[in-house]
């Protein structure tokens, strides 16, 4: 089964294109789990079990571990254990945008694929296609390139635009990085793009380039992306192709679970109508 069929097959089984970042922000943990041997990984498990109903995907952001230096590294690897344990089909993404070159990738792909067991990464485009190639040879996993992100300075340098061979006049970065991933990256089928929810009528053309790729999609809630447009633009052809997260809207709400039913609820009922 190829790493993406893995997220679909949960998708599909559930309903549900629901993503919930467990973003374990130290600072805003509950005081109830801060006195436990492992906060995060103890806040992480009460979330999950919270939301797992809803969830074909979950995505530590791997900044908030790091933070805490070996000990969050050992409750993030104590998280994707747990997962990989208690829920083997929800599909797991470590948001870490990683993206060096080669040989330095090589030990990011160790740990991130091997260590961690996690299905997929982040990771940026920056460096080119021949850098990023040890995530990219690894078949069994995933590489999610970030294409158009959810913030606000996100045009800096993705609106710059650029020449390309495929089309026939200059284009912005985000559109190129787009053509590149979905048709030149792409050849193990494991790559997806991150587009975010806040621009949807960028997501409605690089829909048009990448086919039927799955696109993570962060910036609903927090970040004030619309659910309907997102959905509108982004849904491939099969009703699929979107990871919708949600981090800091489900994870520090007051009801965890309600937060995330109700979000699951929307998307459903979107899909039916569009």
């Amino acid at each position: 089964m190829n790493i993406i069929d893995k997220y679909n097959k949960r998708a599909k089984k559930i309903n549900s294109l629901l993503c919930v970042g467990l973003d374990a922000d130290f600072a805003k943990i509950p005081a109830k789990f801060l006195k436990m041997e492992f906060p995060q990984f103890e806040f992480n498990k009460w979330i999950i079990g919270e939301t797992h109903e809803y969830a074909s995907a979950y995505k530590p952001n791997s900044a908030f571990y790091e933070a805490r230096g070996e000990k969050g590294i050992k409750e993030l690897k104590m998280t994707m254990e747990y997962l990989i344990k208690n829920h083997p089909d929800i599909f797991t993404i470590l948001d870490a945008k990683r993206g060096d070159i080669g040989n330095t990738n090589n030990g990011y792909v160790d740990f991130v694929f091997d260590y961690l067991i996690s299905d997929a990464i982040t990771i940026h485009p920056y460096l080119g296609q021949e850098a990023v190639q040890p995530f990219l040879d690894r078949k069994d996993k995933c590489s999610i390139v970030l294409c158009r992100t959810s913030n606000k300075g996100a045009g800096e340098f993705q609106d710059l635009s650029v020449k390309h061979s495929v089309f026939n006049t200059s284009v912005p970065v985000w559109k190129a990085v787009a053509q590149n991933v979905s048709k030149d990256w792409n050849k193990n089928k494991n790559c997806m793009l991150v587009v975010g929810a806040t621009y949807p009528k960028e997501m409605k053309e690089i829909r048009k380039i990448a086919g039927d790729m799955t696109f993570l999609v962060p910036g609903i809630g927090a970040q004030g992306g619309d659910l309907k447009a997102v959905m509108k633009a982004g849904l491939n052809n099969k009703g699929l192709g979107l990871i919708i997260n949600s981090s800091r809207g489900i994870i520090f709400s007051d009801s965890p679970k309600e937060e995330a039913e109700k979000l699951c609820e929307e998307m459903r009922k979107y899909k039916d109508i569009l």
